[in-house]
Formats: structure tokens, sequence, C-alpha cells
């Protein structure tokens, strides 16, 4: 019992120190501008789980356990939107093996952010899911409605999570959307007119409808690609790319990131005062 105390001690006494020094980075890169809002590509479980010799599920768990340690990160220093791309369309291709352990895992995980000690409750956080969920296995898909609906109410941070998403699909979502809206307004006519279509319609039935563009979009294991992820919100974004995988993307890499986003930002702010 003793021995088990000393260690309960020494566990405490680290994560004082961890915290204590996570708190005075804070301080110093607050100085500059904290971006509103960002997007990660979670690119690099199944590499890394072959790099260590590991089956494919076992990356994407170590992959969840770096997303936790990424969002608390982020909330800490005051970002208020966080979107992370969890699972494409194109996804669906995998095994059928995988593709049922990425949907079990999603189902635990998803339930689990209801729990009343959960980082949800914790910052307040209300949970978007953004995708054509209709292609989720039905388990999946009402855990996620529920979570949605569970903190539609909360005022803290956003957390959205694009799962069977693709830029490409949301697009053609918004253009339906639009289409459809402007028919039931105008029923005395079938034809809609081209210029009767607007950005601003479109954008409204965007899936990140209210949520402002992402300041910064973050890619791990080194591609310089946006894989169809956000392609109408990113055209003023700043891109990060690290080689690191995601389970390796660490509070180093959060803060590296912050930094050069620092650097950059003022170009930014011109380029979209330049649009406006």
């Amino acid at each position: 019992m003793e021995h088990g105390s000393k260690v309960s001690h020494t566990y405490d006494f680290v994560g004082s120190v961890w915290s204590f020094f996570r708190r005075c980075v804070y301080s110093i890169i607050s100085i500059g501008p904290i971006p509103n809002h960002i997007a990660f590509i979670m690119d690099g479980n199944r590499r890394y789980a072959k790099c260590h010799g590991l089956k494919p599920n076992a990356g994407h768990r170590m992959g969840f356990l770096a997303l936790m340690s990424v969002l608390q990160y982020c909330y800490e220093m005051g970002v208020h939107y966080v979107t992370v791309y969890a699972f494409s369309i194109d996804n669906f291709n995998r095994t059928p093996e995988e593709v049922q352990h990425v949907m079990d895992l999603m189902q635990d995980k998803i339930e689990g952010l209801l729990k009343e000690e959960s980082f949800v409750n914790k910052y307040g956080i209300r949970v978007n899911f953004w995708g054509n969920l209709r292609l989720l296995r039905e388990s999946v898909r009402l855990a996620a409605e529920k979570a949605m609906a569970a903190t539609a109410e909360n005022k803290g941070a956003v957390l959205s999570i694009c799962i069977a998403y693709t830029s490409r699909d949301e697009i053609v979502h918004a253009i339906q959307g639009a289409c459809k809206e402007k028919y039931n307004q105008n029923q005395s006519s079938k034809d809609v007119k081209e210029d009767e279509i607007s950005i601003a319609d479109l954008e409204s039935h965007m899936y990140t409808s209210g949520c402002p563009d992402p300041d910064i979009i973050v890619r791990t294991s080194g591609e310089t690609r946006l894989s169809n992820f956000l392609l109408w919100q990113s055209s003023r974004s700043y891109l990060h790319v690290h080689n690191a995988l995601w389970p390796e993307i660490s509070f180093c890499h959060l803060v590296w990131e912050i930094l050069q986003y620092q650097r950059v930002q003022p170009f930014l702010v011109k380029q979209k005062e330049k649009s406006l």
C-alpha cells in the first residue's frame, strides 16, 4: 500500500508540473493571435501500426488517444472550433474487417462522449457530425445523432467530426439543398434561374454552415494534399504538414503549428480583407 501511495503521489506531482509547463507555454504564445478554428487530417494510423508491428486496429486506437490529447491542448489554449477528418466515404473501400472495427470504435467512443466525466462535459463542448450519415451503420448513426442532440445547447467550444465525408459530396449536397429551397420558394416555376443561387445560398446548405472557415489545416504523415477535405472552406487557410504520423502528434507539434500560423497570419488577414 505504501509503495502504491508513493507512485500515486509521483504521478500527481508529474501531472502538476506538466500542467504548469503547458500554462506557461500558453501564456507566451497567447501574445500573438490564437487561431479560432483548427482542422486536422488525421493520417497515418495504419502506417504507425505497421511500423510498430501492430494490427491496423491498434493503430486506430492509438490515433484516438492522440486525438484526445490534441483536443485537450486546443481547448486549453483557447481554440474555439476543432474539426477532425475521421472517416472518408472512400474509406468504405477498405477491408470489411477494418471498416467493421472502425465502426465499432466510433460507436464506443461516441457513446463515451456523453459520460459525465468526459472532456465534452468538462469543457461544455458542442459536438457536430458532418457527412453523409446515412452511409453509416445504423447504430453508429443513432449514436452520433444522440450526441449532437445531447450537446446542442452547450456554449463552450465546438468539436466537428467528419465521418462518411468528402468535400465533393458536401458540395453536391449543398447544391441540391439550395435548388430545392429555391424551387419551394417559387413553386409557380419549376425552373430555377442560375443567378438565383448565390454563394451564400450554397454555404447555408453546407455541412459546415454556421462554422467559420479553418484558420489552420494540419495534416500528418508528410502528405501535402487535402484528400477531399474542406475544399470549399480552405481557400484562405494555412496548411501545415507534419512528417509525424497521427498517433505520434504531440504538444510540441501543436505549439509549432500555432507559431507558424502567427508568422503568416497578417498575410492571411490581408487576403481575407481583399475578398470582402
